[in-house]
């Protein structure tokens, strides 16, 4: 699977993704400064959503909790206050790949799905809640784009089913914890092995802790992608700013996750370049006990086990012990294989 000119998979790079979200403030301009800002701290690219207050929210709407703690309180004027136009998005897109980032929409309604193609997103994702949403994962698969599916709240059956709508597209999966903030011990990293062992797709984890190294433990847990909310002040009024990371925060996210993804090396036991060194002085290897002439047949009292590894090594003590020597041998020398008849 290639989200712009990245591939995404195992023993790939994690895909690290700037959620923009709705932390522009319903304004084009923050939503630049946004992207500018996570090309600055070292994200893969970044993500909007493409949402229509009306097509989204019914009279019978309400707020969450965490919502409402930030101050909202009428769930169609939030998203009014929050909607991006088309054009806007596509603003975002282009500034996004001129700092050579990619640029992925959230689309939260079907009908808009026309409108975000003419934008040319190189990726799409469906929210948490719209793990239940055919219409709109069949429509996003029908485009042919890769498909991000976020699998918050939503249980193994709910993201199996929703995967088979996907017909076929390029698929991820991200685990999720629908919790803004996320706590620690509600984290569920380790969830994302089994979504991966279920489904057979990429999977990544979408990230509302407030920790700078959950995404290094993502990573180490398997992770191939990563989405965290990126602000520019986590004190700014709005839903998604508290439970985002600032700059600095977010550049150190995305270290901390490309030094796990370093230090995971391929995942293959095998000796590496560095240890050779080490290998070849502090192995032992059968050396000799005395000065030993040509022609001798090797006694148990002739040979001993002592640094450094440039001999024979010891598990082959009892297949040398009566060999004839080929050649005088030095005392306390390691003994090598052109030593033997």
């Amino acid at each position: 699977m290639r989200i712009g000119e990245r591939t995404i998979g195992d023993g790939c790079p994690p895909l690290i993704i700037a959620e923009i979200g709705v932390n522009h403030d319903g304004s084009a301009e923050q939503a630049l400064a946004l992207t500018e800002a996570a090309a600055r701290a070292g994200a893969d690219a970044v993500k909007v959503q493409f949402f229509r207050a009306d097509l989204l929210m019914s009279r019978a709407g309400a707020l969450a909790q965490y919502q409402r703690d930030a101050g909202e309180r009428d769930p169609i004027n939030m998203l009014r206050r929050l909607e991006l136009d088309a054009r806007a998005l596509a603003a975002i897109a282009s500034r996004a790949r001129a700092l050579g980032l990619a640029c992925i929409a959230t689309v939260f309604s079907t009908p808009l799905v026309p409108e975000a193609e003419s934008v040319g997103f190189d990726a799409y994702k469906t929210a948490s809640p719209d793990i239940i949403h055919r219409p709109l994962i069949e429509s996003l698969a029908r485009t042919g784009r890769p498909l991000i599916l976020s699998t918050g709240a939503a249980d193994l059956g709910e993201i199996e089913r929703a995967v088979s709508w996907s017909a076929g597209a390029p698929l991820a999966l991200l685990q999720c914890v629908s919790a803004y903030p996320t706590p620690d011990a509600e984290a569920s990293i380790g969830a994302l092995a089994q979504i991966r062992r279920r489904t057979g797709r990429p999977t990544g984890y979408s990230d509302h802790t407030e920790r700078v190294e959950t995404g290094m433990i993502a990573v180490s847990a398997g992770a191939c992608i990563l989405e965290k909310h990126l602000t520019l002040d986590r004190r700014a009024k709005g839903p998604d700013h508290a439970s985002s990371l600032d700059p600095a925060q977010f550049a150190e996210y995305a270290r901390l996750a490309r030094l796990a993804f370093t230090m995971l090396g391929s995942g293959h036991k095998s000796v590496g370049a560095v240890e050779r060194d080490v290998r070849s002085v502090s192995r032992q290897s059968i050396v000799t006990t005395r000065a030993l002439g040509a022609g001798r047949t090797l006694a148990p009292g002739d040979l001993c086990v002592k640094r450094p590894g440039t001999g024979l090594e010891p598990w082959r003590l009892s297949e040398v012990v009566g060999r004839p020597l080929a050649r005088a041998v030095e005392a306390d020398a390691p003994l090598h294989a052109d030593d033997l008849s």
